[in-house]
């Protein structure tokens, strides 16, 4: 008799083992699911815009350093800049700027369900009041009136490519880390 109910609590423990690592087998898939998502659905275009969106940038500021002191019209401190000046400005930005800072904003509001955090970030909504303020004046632009030339809300660069750049990384190394791999220090 005593071996019987050896027999059925080591079957019962052996049961509930396989379930509960079961459970935490299927939980670590979800959560590799979704860090996946996160990473070719959010974050990762997220990074590559921010980045691309900053060295378009800082080439358009190179492009455009044609002035004796060698600054751009649009660097801070300067002289203000002419009318060819803005009409080049306004060339990259319904070119260039907009269409990339749209891809962003699409992104967020499309893919939001997708976040790390709880609430979307200051840094997110700055980047899509940017987006509008240049959208309303690419209207303007459209039916002549140059008289603006610049967002009411500055696009907060340093801040967004932090944030991509560290979340990035961050959603790699736990995506590494469910996978059973633990990355090399110094890979992005």
């Amino acid at each position: 008799m005593t071996a019987t109910v050896v027999t059925i609590a080591l079957a019962f423990v052996g049961y509930l083992a396989t379930y509960f690592n079961g459970v935490r087998l299927t939980q670590r898939q979800e959560r590799l699911s979704r860090v996946n998502r996160q990473l070719s659905d959010f974050y990762g275009p997220l990074f590559a815009l921010t980045e691309t969106n900053n060295r378009v940038f800082k080439a358009f500021m190179e492009h455009t350093a044609t002035r004796p002191d060698g600054r751009s019209p649009f660097a801070a401190g300067g002289e203000p800049p002419t009318d060819e000046e803005l009409a080049e400005w306004r060339l990259w930005v319904t070119t260039v700027f907009l269409p990339t800072i749209r891809a962003m904003r699409d992104i967020v509001v499309t893919k939001a369900d997708l976040l790390a955090e709880q609430q979307v970030p200051a840094v997110l909504l700055e980047l899509s009041a940017h987006v509008s303020g240049y959208e309303i004046m690419e209207a303007q632009w459209a039916r002549g009136d140059n008289t603006r030339h610049y967002s009411d809300v500055w696009f907060p660069a340093e801040e967004l490519s932090l944030y991509a750049r560290q979340a990035f990384a961050q959603l790699k190394e736990e995506q590494s880390s469910l996978l059973g791999r633990r990355r090399k220090q110094g890979n992005p």
